[in-house]
């Protein structure tokens, strides 16, 4: 195949549609015959993965990199920032932690160079490797308080010549003045490099947006290469807890009802997107008491500040409506954070997580944690309970914990550790992320309830159709011919 430049897809705003987009392209490139891997220089987010060397990256890339029919790699994301409070992030560079900073810190130091650095050097080692190379953007590209200091947008965009492409979600309303207003804002050189927009989420018929299509051909000289339609049937994994506001609805009859606790600092919710689809479930993140307690399974998620979160829940009576909800036989079960939760004591000797050296824990199962500076970053193979299956997920937390007496171990890992703790069916823990996307481990858990659906859930080839269904969406309403004119072009 020939080698074509790589591809670049970038805002007007956050939430408008760049990560699906992205996965979407990486999905009609892999189908075309070429090879290609997705790549964002910085992401700030809670939900990460581990890739096969034991090394962290954003979980968006990881999904696109699914996409791509590859594995993911931390070139494809060499800086993630994870928040730890309002106004620190951890910094991981090529997937490993090398420090937290405060927002100020990171934004007016003098680290950025290097940090730039470190981004073009992994996007270069990509680029031989895969053909073309698919590009996200972050947020707004017309952020001019942060433009000297972007790693990720135009300055991207410009170092790598990528065709660039300008999202905007016209579900927001003021996509002519945000389309327009975004570029409008850019340097002769990064409007140059911006090859055409594409409007996200349009409701209706797009025909009706024709006239302002030309409009904003006009007002940008830029062409509009597509008009993509709001749909709600593809469902790809969401790494903004955005999403999460609209899977806050109660409890539903005739189906297994599943509380996820809404932690303030919850991470990883991506493991729960299986639930969300399986036919027998529903699925609710809630901190409401009621809801809690009238949940047939209840789940204690990850977070990335689990002291902190631990002391919110028994602020608010979270705690005592999960301890409850144990009490009357509800299955409850806790992931990597929330596993840590449901021991009797937490300890941060260090004071990694905040000022707190010692906090008591749910009391659920007979566990103690203590939180260490070392970030186990893995992922895995594993037996879970005494079923033959081979299953697999990954590991990312910084702790370890120990149980008191015997050692009820969940899981059996490949390299012979234990992991977890099965005090009963219905009252376990576990450190493994996308436990929950293992059939076995699904089936277990939803063994001793009835719902109204009684078949059992493939994710694994669920995910692959909706790879599909989204590229399809896309070549449907976007000029190909265009789009591969631009990346062919010397």
């Amino acid at each position: 195949m020939r080698k074509l430049k790589s591809v670049m897809f970038v805002g007007t705003g956050s939430d408008v549609g760049k990560s699906i987009v992205n996965t979407g392209f990486c999905r009609i490139l892999k189908q075309d015959g070429y090879s290609p891997a997705p790549y964002k220089a910085q992401n700030m987010s809670l939900n990460s993965y581990a890739t096969p060397e034991g090394l962290e990256i954003g979980r968006a890339q990881a999904v696109q990199a699914e996409a791509c029919g590859i594995n993911c790699h931390t070139d494809m994301n060499p800086v993630l920032l994870k928040p730890t409070n309002d106004k620190s992030s951890q910094v991981v560079l090529n997937g490993k932690p090398v420090g937290t900073q405060s927002a100020v810190e990171y934004f007016t130091g003098n680290n950025k160079k290097a940090l730039f650095e470190e981004a073009k050097n992994a996007f270069y080692r990509l680029n031989k490797r895969f053909n073309p190379i698919v590009l996200e953007g972050a947020g707004s590209i017309s952020e001019l308080n942060l433009k000297s200091r972007d790693i990720t947008n135009m300055r991207m965009a410009t170092e790598v010549d990528a065709v660039t492409y300008l999202i905007a979600d016209i579900d927001k309303g003021g996509v002519f003045a945000s389309v327009y207003g975004s570029i409008a804002l850019l340097d002769e050189k990064e409007k140059k490099q911006i090859k055409g927009i594409l409007i996200n989420k349009f409701r209706g018929d797009i025909r009706l947006f024709e006239e302002g299509k030309k409009i904003i051909e006009k007002l940008t000289g830029k062409p509009v290469i597509g008009v993509l339609p709001y749909f709600r049937d593809i469902h790809i994994e969401e790494e903004d807890s955005v999403s999460l506001e609209n899977k806050l609805s109660a409890s539903a009859s005739g189906k297994i009802n599943c509380a996820v606790i809404l932690l303030p600092r919850m991470a990883n919710f991506t493991d729960f997107n299986v639930l969300e689809h399986d036919p027998r479930v529903h699925l609710y993140y809630t901190n409401n008491i009621k809801e809690i307690e009238n949940a047939d399974i209840v789940i204690i998620p990850g977070s990335k500040n689990t002291i902190s979160d631990l002391q919110e829940i028994k602020n608010n009576g979270v705690a005592s409506a999960i301890i409850n909800a144990s009490k009357k036989g509800k299955k409850l079960i806790g992931i990597c954070g929330g596993y840590q939760m449901m021991g009797e004591t937490i300890s941060d000797p260090d004071e990694i997580e905040g000022k707190i050296p010692k906090i008591s824990g749910l009391g659920l199962l007979p566990i103690d944690t203590i939180i260490s500076q070392e970030k186990l970053t893995e992922q895995c193979k594993f037996q879970f309970k005494n079923y033959s299956e081979e299953c697999s997920g990954y590991e990312i937390h910084m702790g370890q914990s120990c149980s008191k007496g015997d050692n009820k171990s969940l899981n059996i890992l490949s390299n012979g550790k234990e992991d977890g703790y099965l005090l009963n069916n219905n009252c376990w823990g576990s450190y493994i992320h996308g436990i929950l996307d293992n059939e076995v481990v699904i089936n277990d858990l939803l063994s001793d309830f009835n719902s109204d659906t009684k078949d059992s859930f493939n994710y694994s080839e669920f995910k692959e159709n909706q790879y599909n269904k989204l590229a399809e969406v896309i070549r449907n309403n976007v000029d190909m011919e265009l789009f591969y004119k631009h990346l062919s072009e010397e």
